[in-house]
């Protein structure tokens, strides 16, 4: 993406001008970045809705026919290993002692439910389409705005990866002994932890996609389907696609909490002020 660094000239604002949170405040000595284009910015907020009804529906898909099965339990007759869970919650948790279906603790409280199976492929499909509609509107405003070049890897990513992990490390002990813990200084859009699972995640949702369609027409993309190693495997693929984006999702929102508003609000209205350099940059990445 484009940046531009702006400096801010305190006549230019009167006092008594209204300001609103698309325009930047005008401060004296202070530079405006230019950071993500809207066409990002809206396709990712759309990503929440839309990657929790996947998420919600295709946990009910996968109750029809789990992919970790295991022998029948001799007295339940139960082979699923995701009920294997719920019943020991039921049996060990203070409180799920009385829980009338035990085999179905998981998908009662992770999914639409258990026995929705046609319910679940409408809503799964409707998110799936709007998934691939956003994310093309995501891949337009990368290119648009130039967003593509800073998720590029860099050759110290590995250096700079070792820096920030040693920083976020370092935070919350920082935060409980009351001691300067001091951000890594970078002069790139993000940093290398930031890149790397920013350029994961497009692909993880291209191959979402491809092993969707692979297990939705296994006859018809026959071919599609033996890439990822058949009708079975292509199931185990997209399984554990949908925790890669759990397990992006949950630090995500932490990190960019303890990165503070600047961060937060970039992504609402693209522009930053977390900047005090006095010189003009463009095309910075």
């Amino acid at each position: 993406m484009q940046l531009r660094l702006q400096k801010v000239n305190p006549s230019a604002s009167l006092p008594h001008e209204p300001s609103s949170a698309s325009t930047p405040l005008v401060q004296p000595g202070v530079l405006v970045v230019k950071r993500h284009h809207v066409l990002v910015r809206c396709s990712h907020w759309l990503n929440i809705p839309l990657l929790l009804g996947l998420i919600l529906s295709g946990i009910s898909i996968y109750w029809s026919s789990p992919i970790y099965q295991h022998k029948p339990d001799p007295n339940t007759g139960n082979f699923d290993v995701a009920a294997d869970i719920g019943i020991w919650i039921c049996a060990h948790v203070h409180g799920q002692h009385h829980y009338a279906s035990p085999p179905d603790w998981i998908y009662n409280h992770m999914s639409l439910g258990p026995g929705m199976l046609a319910l679940a492929l409408r809503i799964h499909w409707l998110c799936a389409y709007l998934f691939m509609l956003n994310g093309t509107v995501y891949v337009a405003g990368l290119a648009l705005g130039g967003g593509w070049r800073s998720l590029l890897p860099r050759r110290t990513d590995l250096f700079d990866a070792l820096r920030m992990l040693r920083y976020y490390l370092g935070v919350p002990f920082a935060k409980l002994t009351h001691r300067e813990w001091l951000h890594p200084h970078f002069s790139t859009k993000y940093n290398a932890l930031q890149r790397a699972a920013y350029f994961s995640i497009p692909v993880a949702g291209f191959l979402s996609v491809a092993t969707g369609w692979a297990i939705h027409k296994p006859m018809q993309l026959h071919w599609l389907a033996a890439l990822f190693g058949g009708f079975d495997v292509a199931r185990v693929w997209h399984f554990w696609l949908m925790w890669l984006f759990i397990f992006f999702v949950v630090p995500h929102v932490i990190l960019v909490l303890a990165d503070g508003w600047d961060t937060l609000r970039a992504m609402i209205v693209g522009w930053s002020t977390k900047v005090d350099r006095s010189e003009v940059i463009e095309n910075e990445s």
